[in-house]
């Protein structure tokens, strides 16, 4: 079931216009799922003990969590190349997963987009850890994880922040989620309901109105980007918002 359910969500992404960057050889599905059904193995045998995901059943773990990250990869994906064509020759496209946890979208991402550097912030020991032997485990080298505050990472570092753990997204975390981006950088936030979206963001620049700021100015610029979940039946977003907006 693990497998087939993961190539029809896979192909079904194809053909709803979502290419996935590391599927450009015929072999190159089958590394995927590979990697995909190990890593599934993986929070299955650690998620009673850690609390990675919300469900003990393998079908919504790969619906809810699995293909829902690469939901995202197109989006994602054009970014990175318009961060790639300003780039130095041999320098790779730079992409933080704050507030990682089981490794969501991070390491689906990072399995798919091979060309790209992933760095993995979680805060937790624990679900670090988890993250460090995974990593190993599944041969992914393209990824490294940091255990850290996204508070306390090192700034100006990744041209794409994303993250789906953030809810609703007030104005303290845009902060810290900007000073991680370089000057040319977009936030890329997994989001569900539209309107949804229109009030958190409505709030946020509510918030930031007392006192005006970079964040609030943002929250002005943040773009809504429809994207598709196979097998899921509810809107999910992207939420983009670039660092030049809070200039």
């Amino acid at each position: 079931m693990t497998r087939g359910l993961l190539k029809e969500g896979l192909l079904l992404l194809r053909e709803n216009g979502v290419e996935i960057p590391g599927c450009v050889l015929d072999g190159d599905i089958d590394r995927i799922l590979d990697t995909l059904e190990r890593y599934i193995a993986e929070i299955e045998l650690f998620n009673p003990a850690y609390k990675l995901v919300g469900t003990n059943d393998r079908k919504e773990l790969i619906i809810k969590y699995i293909l829902d990250s690469l939901s995202g990869i197109g989006v994602i994906n054009r970014f990175a190349f318009l961060r790639a064509a300003s780039l130095r020759a041999g320098t790779e496209v730079t992409i933080a997963d704050a507030g990682s946890g089981a490794g969501l979208p991070g390491i689906p991402l990072a399995i798919s987009m091979p060309r790209c550097h992933f760095t993995l912030i979680e805060r937790m020991g624990r679900r670090a850890g988890f993250l460090h032997n995974t990593l190993a485990a599944l041969g992914v080298q393209n990824a490294t994880v940091e255990e850290k505050e996204i508070e306390k990472a090192a700034p100006n570092r990744f041209n794409i922040v994303t993250f789906r753990a953030f809810k609703p997204l007030d104005r303290r975390t845009l902060k810290s989620l900007f000073r991680l981006l370089t000057p040319d950088g977009v936030l890329a936030a997994y989001k569900g309901r539209k309107d949804a979206i229109e009030k958190e963001f409505t709030l946020l620049k509510a918030s930031c109105k007392t006192s005006p700021s970079a964040e609030g100015e943002a929250a002005a610029g943040w773009e809504t980007i429809p994207v598709f979940t196979p097998f899921l039946e509810e809107e999910r977003h992207i939420v983009v918002i670039p660092r030049g907006a809070a200039s």
